[in-house]
């Protein structure tokens, strides 16, 4: 499958079925020198696995990541980095009947189109667990971005009909759904609790910030920041679209409305050039402009549900179907870190790219 790395400079290709022997990610292009351990990509796993909840699937993984090659001493080598763990908790008879059956909102009829064979057992490549390797890139792109100054984070914008009204970042690791609004969340838990009472599912938004990001990333015209960071989340599996600032609230406005003023600020850093709104989302002409990257990604209903539902098989039967197994009632929770790392990974490759946009920084790097 030619489709399973991201990246230029930094890229990082992911491996694994859901209900295969083991998942991963081999990360290439990581520069010498940053301190890097198992423990440190172990956090952002644990953001991700099943059965931290009442909210998540019961599907228990310890998911344990080991890294195999890359690192010596606690540091990244400059060589690629192979982090890899294995499945431990699979119950594929529950896809028994799935075989030649094909799920609504999945992609058992897509894939069976396209390679005319796939692993039925929980969606194969498919399979939400696939984002184990993205997270596991994300994490070395975090650590990496850190020592610029760069912070990345995402959360629970909504879930359902229910948003979060205030904004304390701090209160997501407070919930179970990483909502920066402990009262939206609590709702957000009754919302999702009632739902897989009737045997259905919710979708959300994902929202995701990036500060001190420097003006300057972005490769006009194909390689746009937005464009890559488009790609990059939409990607994930359960993301239906992206939008970065106002995003589609644009096209309601005028453009004295739209438009980001520019002042000059003065620190004691001396003076920068400032926007008194960010109606961009911190991204002009595919550039960053040096306020702070806002996304926010729409993510779908979880479409394994216990209902009733009609569909067909694979020699044109029509059938009727009743999903078994362990699944999410909403994703959005454990996708959050998933749309944090993408973001990173993005943002990482496109500061190795723009390396190379003035001769001047060459020279700094050939000369040193």
């Amino acid at each position: 499958m030619a489709g399973s790395s991201f990246g230029k400079s930094f890229v990082v290709t992911t491996f694994g079925e859901s209900h295969g022997v083991a998942l991963g990610a081999i990360v290439d292009g990581v520069p010498a020198g940053i301190e890097l351990s198992e423990e440190d990509i172990q956090k952002f796993l644990d953001r991700r696995k099943p059965g931290q909840s009442t909210v998540t699937t019961s599907r228990n993984e310890n998911d344990k990541c080991r890294i195999y090659s890359g690192v010596f001493g606690g540091k990244t080598t400059g060589t690629p980095i192979m982090v890899m763990l294995e499945n431990q908790s699979q119950r594929s008879q529950d896809y028994d009947e799935l075989a030649i059956t094909y799920r609504p909102g999945h992609a058992d009829f897509s894939f069976d189109s396209k390679f005319g064979f796939r692993d039925y057992r929980g969606g194969g490549r498919s399979s939400g667990r696939e984002t184990i390797g993205r997270v596991i890139g994300g994490a070395i792109a975090i650590k990496a971005l850190e020592m610029l100054g760069i912070k990345v984070q995402a959360f629970t914008q909504s879930i359902g009909n229910v948003y979060a009204e205030n904004f304390n970042l701090e209160e997501c690791s407070e919930n179970d759904v990483y909502m920066p609004d402990n009262e939206a969340a609590d709702k957000a838990v009754e919302l999702i609790k009632r739902a897989k009472e009737e045997k259905d599912s919710l979708g959300g938004i994902i929202g995701c910030i990036a500060t001190g990001v420097m003006p300057g990333l972005g490769e006009p015209v194909f390689d746009k920041l937005d464009a890559r960071l488009s790609a990059a989340v939409m990607s994930i599996g359960a993301i239906k679209g992206v939008e970065f600032g106002a995003g589609f609230h644009v096209s309601t406005m005028k453009g004295s409305q739209n438009n980001d003023s520019f002042f000059v600020d003065e620190d004691d850093t001396g003076l920068h050039i400032r926007k008194k709104t960010n109606m961009s989302g911190g991204i002009l002409g595919g550039i960053s402009d040096g306020s702070p990257i806002i996304i926010n990604a729409a993510v779908k209903p979880t479409p394994s549900i216990a209902r009733e539902q009609e569909t067909v098989n694979a020699i044109n039967e029509e059938v009727e179907l009743e999903i078994k197994g362990r699944h999410d009632p909403v994703i959005v929770p454990r996708a959050v870190v998933v749309v944090e790392s993408m973001v990173a990974i993005t943002l990482f490759d496109m500061v190795l790219e723009n390396m190379k946009s003035k001769m001047d920084n060459v020279l700094k790097v050939y000369k040193n």
